[in-house]
């Protein structure tokens, strides 16, 4: 899930002008997808403009939030909401519910690729552009933020987070056992890198143990 907005903070009246969602099954693209254009009954902020290319001329036809909320709603229903920085999604999504007499999303389960990819990639950049980068994910479709196209390509980055398209690596996997922890509703104060050591390292390590006289290992 992704959205476009006015501007970051629901509370100084910008508001959601785009909703995107693809669904996805065993963590692949099912090919159905809700896309919705919101028209937030205020002018669109340059700065703003210049990420996601919405005009005040595009989104005057397009619904309300209020108008949409139902459709967007069943479209979610019973599911787990994937969503990179999920805190300002949730922020302008649970506004605009609460405001449209609408229950919000509070009691959904939702992971936060953002959070999954700070611990995979502790210290790097963790933003959408990065992490295709990263997974060789291609973006020239890109131009400027959209919130399907985002989805879209969150989607794939999601996958490779779980290994992949290879179909021997399941959500067994150690980056799938720590995405089961990496939910927005918790919290982690630190983060640790455990390195393994290779097959070329093991072996040098037990040759060096036949030359101790006392081996204790």
């Amino acid at each position: 899930l992704d959205i476009e907005t006015t501007g970051l903070e629901p509370s100084k009246g910008h508001r959601i002008v785009e909703i995107g969602c693809v669904e996805l099954e065993n963590n692949y693209p099912t090919g159905k997808i809700f896309q919705q254009y919101i028209n937030p009954n205020r002018k669109m902020p340059e700065e703003a403009f210049k990420i996601h290319g919405l005009t005040d001329e595009f989104l005057y036809d397009k619904p309300i939030f209020l108008s949409i909320a139902d459709k967007f709603l069943d479209f979610i229903k019973g599911s787990e909401l994937v969503i990179h920085n999920a805190k300002f999604d949730l922020g302008f999504l649970n506004y605009e519910l609460d405001t449209s007499s609408k229950k919000n999303l509070l009691e959904f389960k939702v992971l936060d690729t953002l959070l999954l990819a700070r611990k995979i990639f502790p210290g790097a950049a963790n933003n959408l552009d990065a992490l295709c980068k990263r997974y060789h994910i291609d973006v020239t479709r890109r131009k400027k933020h959209g919130a399907l196209l985002d989805a879209e390509l969150l989607a794939d980055v999601f996958l490779e987070m779980n290994g992949g398209r290879q179909k021997d690596i399941g959500l067994e996997t150690a980056k799938s056992k720590l995405l089961e922890k990496t939910f927005v509703s918790k919290e982690f104060s630190y983060s640790k890198k455990i390195i393994f050591a290779d097959k070329k390292e093991t072996q040098d390590h037990d040759r060096l143990l036949k030359f101790l006289k006392k081996n204790y290992w």
